[in-house]
């Protein structure tokens, strides 16, 4: 009785072979775990194998996913091309044989899982060079890591793309190429600053004007990189506000990269008035000169730039080194300041611009008569 209920067929396939197709597939579902775990374990292995560094655990933490559905989707396959199609579901939709649209179903959802078990690999790959990248003192390498992995996982993408093209809807990849090469000059005129914008990105990183963390200038824009992108470069502004400058803008414009100095520069004017002589002028100079004397301060000049107009022109200007915290800048430029108009008070002398102003008395109304 059991035997004839076994041999008995449904849709071109007996009993037998539908348990022995869900039996394969409620197995795959029962050990997926166990396998997933044995397959990355196996791909730890050859990739870690000369790599101390390897975690094979955040390893398998992070392609478990990917594998299982890979598994998965494959076993489903494996275990329905043992049945014969039934040739009742034998039919057409626009002028396509269902049989040829299921099939390339199943090659699309293969291709998927198999790419995206690759990007997983190119992050943890990434993530591995950024942790050495962190140990060196150059941020170049950390950037490089950053733009790799982005354009690696985009090739990695278009491949996956070419395969759906072929073996999910049969065209040929050769054909396809050459129409995408008509259709990319278009796309290119139509795309034009985004490609000028990822051209860009690759000058930055090979001739190298600003890396992550350097302190820029670029237009209007000042402000600390924090990433570099294949479009666009993000800055975080001294108003702690985020700014996504496109990377054609970064590589044409006038950029100053302010972390690259190797001295701070203050430049002061001070304007006196003509009624000073030139012995108070030189030993006021003299005295400002002395003030320059510390250990942060590498240049300074006080001259007479200019007399005979308005006022007797000296400027002031000094170099500070940039081994100074910003906060130390500042107090040594203000203790400066406070000397210097300590110095012009002592010496009575009197700065351009400063009037005595006498108020007139009110002149007396005559009454109306």
């Amino acid at each position: 009785m059991f035997q004839n209920f076994l041999q008995q067929v449904i849709l071109d396939n007996t009993v037998r072979s539908y348990l022995i197709v869900a039996g394969m597939i409620l197995l795959t579902l029962l050990l997926k775990r166990f396998l997933s775990k044995y397959l990355a374990g196996l791909i730890a292995r050859l990739i870690g194998k000369k790599n101390k560094a390897f975690d094979i655990k955040r390893f398998q933490n992070l392609v478990l996913s990917p594998i299982e559905t890979f598994l998965i989707i494959l076993m489903i396959l494996v275990a329905l091309a043992t049945l014969n199609y039934p040739g009742a579901l034998n039919f057409k939709i626009y002028r396509t044989s269902i049989t040829t649209i299921l099939d390339g179903i199943a090659h699309v959802a293969i291709i998927i899982s198999f790419i995206w078990l690759c990007t997983r690999l190119i992050d943890y790959v990434a993530e591995l060079l950024h942790e050495k990248a962190l140990l060196t003192a150059d941020r170049t390498d950390d950037q490089l890591v950053i733009f790799f992995k982005d354009f690696f996982k985009v090739f990695i993408r278009i491949i996956g793309l070419l395969l759906i093209i072929r073996f999910g809807f049969g065209k040929p990849i050769g054909n396809v190429l050459t129409g995408l090469s008509i259709v990319g000059a278009a796309v290119a005129l139509a795309f034009r600053e985004s490609l000028e914008n990822l051209i860009a990105s690759f000058i930055i990183f090979f001739d190298k004007p600003f890396t992550i963390g350097d302190l820029v200038k670029v237009q209007t824009v000042t402000g600390t990189v924090e990433s570099i992108g294949l479009r666009s470069t993000r800055i975080r502004t001294t108003d702690k506000t985020y700014v996504t400058v496109p990377n054609k803008q970064m590589v044409d414009s006038i950029l100053d990269n302010q972390s690259l100095r190797t001295q701070r520069h203050v430049s002061t004017t001070l304007q006196v008035r003509l009624s000073a002589n030139a012995s108070q002028l030189e030993e006021l100079i003299q005295q400002i000169e002395s003030l320059f004397s510390h250990e942060y301060i590498e240049e300074s000049t006080v001259y007479l730039s200019d007399t005979g107009k308005a006022a007797h022109i000296i400027e002031v200007e000094y170099f500070v080194s940039v081994t100074q915290s910003i906060k130390e800048f500042v107090a040594l430029r203000q203790q400066v300041n406070l000397a210097i108009v300590d110095l012009i008070n002592k010496s009575k002398i009197e700065m351009a611009g400063v009037t005595n102003v006498t108020m007139a008395a009110p002149t007396p109304q005559v009454p109306a008569v």
